[in-house]
Order: structure tokens, then sequence, then C-alpha cells
């Protein structure tokens, strides 16, 4: 049976930024169209996030192990891929956390726009057949653009439209910027992941690329939200503190074009997580407590 420690390192806290930031931004969007978002709202979907991401990280373990995909890894130890918790043990966890995001997200929905619980469906079935049923589609090399889009556009779209009542050019660039972070983290773990994806037949993208132009997108991945950041500086001057973030950023980029390997990776993972979560927090603070700049252009 396993320990509470190991369920915790299963739930693999290290992509928790990935669920966090988007909602940072998306509030920070919020107080763009609106000096006084709901707060409850706010609370709600951090709730969603947290609970989305702990669910497709046990539903990864379940799916990875019961394949077989995970009986060598550089990284962390997976429950199942290790033995000590059973598939069905969890593949339950992931359910309950999947069951937590959507009563949460349904919520939300009625309290805002009931459109919403599709959306919410779809990030549910998302998140469980990025590696699960016949054909996951993480296998095929759409993680990365699935990552973009539900914890990046969907996320920070989301939020910003729970908790100020609309979305802005303003959420939109936010949102691409934290897609585009969020897939970074991805690109990292699959890069690590090369060679042992490779030889189970798992086609990441990072498998598809291959090492050299792996890197190369990382690069181009994390460049992307210091572009929004300009962007977003038209229309709100203050927005220029997300740029703090960059030298950062320079920093991990260089060292995965340099060729980074196994454990190294490993860091650069948890430290673009921590970059993102820097940008967010900085953009958001100017946004929060910052001088409005030019009008923004409402998009719904």
């Amino acid at each position: 049976m396993a320990t509470l420690a190991q369920w915790i390192d299963g739930a693999r806290p290290r992509t928790l930024p990935n669920a966090i930031a988007p909602v940072i931004a998306g509030v920070g969007a919020a107080y763009h169209v609106d000096n006084s978002p709901d707060w409850l709202h706010i609370l709600g979907a951090f709730v969603v996030a947290i609970a989305l991401i702990v669910g497709v990280n046990y539903a990864n373990d379940y799916s990875d192990g019961v394949r077989g995909t995970d009986d060598d890894r550089v990284g962390p130890q997976r429950l199942v891929g290790s033995g000590a918790a059973s598939p069905k043990a969890v593949r339950t966890a992931a359910f309950v956390s999947f069951a937590v995001a959507g009563v949460v997200g349904v919520w939300l929905a009625l309290a805002t726009h009931w459109w919403l619980i599709p959306v919410g469906a779809v990030c549910i079935l998302a998140a469980w057949f990025y590696t699960g049923g016949r054909r996951p589609y993480g296998y095929a090399g759409f993680g990365e653009l699935a990552v973009f889009v539900f914890f990046g556009l969907v996320a920070v779209c989301g939020t910003q439209l729970v908790a100020g009542g609309r979305i802005d050019g303003i959420g939109l660039a936010a949102a691409v910027a934290i897609g585009s972070f969020s897939a970074a983290v991805l690109v990292t773990n699959n890069l690590r992941d090369l060679d042992a994806d490779a030889a189970v037949g798992k086609r990441t993208l990072a498998v598809r690329l291959g090492d050299y132009s792996t890197r190369y997108l990382y690069a181009f991945l994390i460049t992307v939200p210091f572009v929004a950041t300009l962007i977003m500086s038209i229309h709100h001057q203050w927005a220029l503190f997300g740029l703090l973030a960059a030298p950062l950023a320079n920093g991990v980029g260089r060292a995965v074009v340099g060729g980074a390997k196994g454990p190294a990776l490993i860091k650069i993972l948890g430290q673009t997580g921590l970059i993102m979560l820097a940008w967010a927090v900085l953009t958001a603070g100017a946004f929060i407590f910052g001088l409005d700049g030019l009008p923004h252009t409402d998009f719904i």
C-alpha cells in the first residue's frame, strides 16, 4: 500500500504551477475588465484547475502503468509503475479528482455561463484520453497542443470570464503566454523521456521531432510569453513587469538548447513551471496594482 508521501508525490506537485499560474493570470486579466472581480468564483477556478491537474497526473500514472511505459523512467517513480499502489486505486484517485473538478465546475458554470459545462466536460475527457483509451493522443504527439489549449487558452480565458464577466484581448494574450509556458513544461518532460518513449512506441512530439528540433521548440515556447508581454504593454504599460522573468527564462532556454539531459531536465522542468508562475504573478500584479493604460477591447 502506498504511503501518504507516495500519493502526494504521485500527484506530481512539480506540475502545480501549470494549474495555479493560469488562474493567477486570469485574475489579473479579470481586473483589467472589472476592478472588483468575484473572489468566490476565483476560488472555484483554483479548485477546478488544481483538481484537474491532479486528476490528469493520476490518470497518466494509471494508463502508463498498465501499459508498462513507466517501467524504465528517468524521472520520479510512478505509483502503478513502481508497484506502490494498485492500478484500481490510482484510477479511483483520478476519478475522484475529476469528480471534484466537475462538481465545482458545474457550480461555476451555473453561476456565470451555462455553456461552460460542455467546455468543462471536454476538459475532463481530454485529461483522461491524454494517455487513456485505445488511442491516447499523448502517444501520437498532440500532448503539447492539448496543454496549450486547456491549461492556457481555456484556463486563463475561463478564469477571466467567470471572475470578470468577459474576455478581452489582454486575457487572450495572457492565455497564449501561459499556454506556451505549459507546453514548454511538457516539452521538457518529453525531451527527458525521449529515448524511453521511443523504445515503447510512445510517439510524443519530442520523439517525432527528434532531440535537436525539440530543444529549439522549447526555446521558442519559452520566448512567446515575453512577446505577449510586449503586446499587452501597448494597452497596459505596467504589463512590462512580466519581463522581469525573462532572464530566468533565458537561462533555462540556453541550458536546454545547450544539451541538458536526464536529471538536469528534471530540474529545468521544475524551473520552467516556477518561471511561468513568476510571470503570472508579475503580470497579474501589474493589472491589479498598476495604472490602466489604453482602453481594452471586449471579445465576449
